[in-house]
């Protein structure tokens, strides 16, 4: 049972985020956009996951992710997503013209999956469990990953088109992929696990060569059109930030009060990405691969949360006592935890996952083409709210305009 203390009551109303969210509402709003893409399919793990979580575990799994308070912001009840809310998958369907990205595992039919599917799972990896296991590291058996979602999505194609994949020709070429986030999992394990950093620092060129051989898989299959997120700043997260907290003032950013040294290491990884993304779009000059910088997004709301109406950036709704809002003894769903008054002032949820508001923010900055390149609009005419988000000409980047090959072919 949920205690409460001021400021931290249990269940309300939420009342609006001044004039950052009256900016968001009209990027988000009801009403419906015009169809971009007739079906949007998503990979991933819990930033991603909108309820195939509670199909692949059962009810009976224990994660709290599937009762309340999860959910509770905008969906009124929990629906498996791992935050109060929506997701940036979410915000990205909505902006597209789709309904919410059914998850995979709660569907059946070809019917099921007329606007896309989405295959992300909370807890997945990029790399299988005996990658790790190889490297003297267990992940366990029953570890989720990107394979297993690839499989998935191959058996989505036999479904979908009885005659052959062949007939798959049109849908893949007009859908739209979101490959990831993917890879935080990966990285996460091990950190929880106090490994050293450079030993998870040697993962990260495998963690990259898959996704990269998954977008090569997709492509394969027809896909023209793939969304590949970095990793977000993970020295910015609260249950990190309590657990390697220092008395060194140098291990922090002084500008947004994250861990340093965890931020770089974020940092690397998407570097890495960004360079195998270079060269697979040199590989296949028609197809538009599209980086989105979640770091990027995200560092706004840590360096300005004022401009998204958040008051407390580094601070878990959802959680224990502490200077974080986590602490060893409870956590979001567990022991004696707290939840804010509104978590729309709130950077996180539950200490490892961003709340609703902060991915609204991070959905923003992806939308209007400042932190995706090249941006989502350049792919289609047919998007009216997404021609008018993507006004951007630059791609910066902690301040550092970045250069890339932007992709200008139109799809076959």
């Amino acid at each position: 049972m949920a205690s409460s203390a001021p400021g931290r009551g249990r269940r309300r109303l939420i009342s609006p985020a001044a004039a950052a969210a009256a900016v968001l509402l009209i990027l988000f709003g009801a009403e419906p956009a015009a169809a971009c893409y007739p079906r949007l399919f998503s990979f991933g793990d819990s930033l991603a996951d909108t309820g195939n979580f509670r199909f692949y575990y059962g009810n009976n799994s224990g994660e709290p992710a599937l009762r309340p308070p999860y959910g509770e912001t905008f969906f009124r009840r929990a629906t498996g997503r791992f935050s109060n809310g929506r997701l940036v998958v979410d915000f990205i369907a909505d902006t597209m013209g789709l309904p919410f990205v059914r998850p995979y595992l709660s569907g059946r039919r070809a019917e099921d999956f007329a606007s896309g599917a989405n295959f992300a799972l909370g807890g997945a990896t990029a790399l299988g469990p005996d990658f790790f296991r190889d490297r003297g590291y267990d992940i366990g058996r029953g570890r989720p990953h990107l394979d297993m979602e690839m499989k998935w999505f191959r058996d989505l194609l036999d479904l979908l088109c009885p005659g052959g994949r062949s007939d798959c020709s049109d849908m893949m070429s007009q859908s739209l992929f979101l490959v990831g986030e993917i890879g935080g999992n990966d990285y996460n394990l091990p950190l929880l696990s106090r490994l050293p950093i450079e030993k998870i620092r040697s993962f990260t060129p495998s963690v990259v060569a898959k996704i990269s051989s998954t977008i090569t898989e997709l492509i394969g299959l027809g896909a023209k059109t793939l969304v590949v997120p970095g990793n977000l700043p993970i020295g910015c997260v609260p249950r990190y930030l309590s657990i390697f907290k220092s008395d060194k003032k140098e291990d922090y950013e002084p500008e947004s009060g994250c861990l340093r040294w965890m931020n770089e290491f974020s940092d690397y990884h998407n570097k890495l990405l960004v360079e195998e993304l270079e060269k697979l779009r040199k590989l296949h000059p028609g197809v538009f691969i599209i980086y989105a910088d979640y770091y990027g997004a995200a560092m706004e709301i840590f360096l300005s949360p004022e401009r998204f109406g958040i008051e407390e950036p580094l601070v878990a709704c959802c959680g224990g006592e502490g200077t974080y809002g986590v602490s060893p003894a409870a956590a979001c769903g567990y022991g004696e935890y707290k939840v804010c008054d509104n978590p729309d002032k709130y950077g996180s949820w539950d200490g490892f996952h961003p709340s609703e508001a902060a991915y609204k923010a991070i959905a923003m900055g992806l939308l209007r083409g400042t932190y995706t390149q090249p941006s989502i609009a350049s792919t289609t005419s047919s998007c009216p709210k997404l021609t008018e988000l993507g006004s951007s000409v630059e791609y910066k980047s902690h301040g550092t305009l970045l250069h890339f090959t932007a992709v200008a072919q139109a799809h076959n």
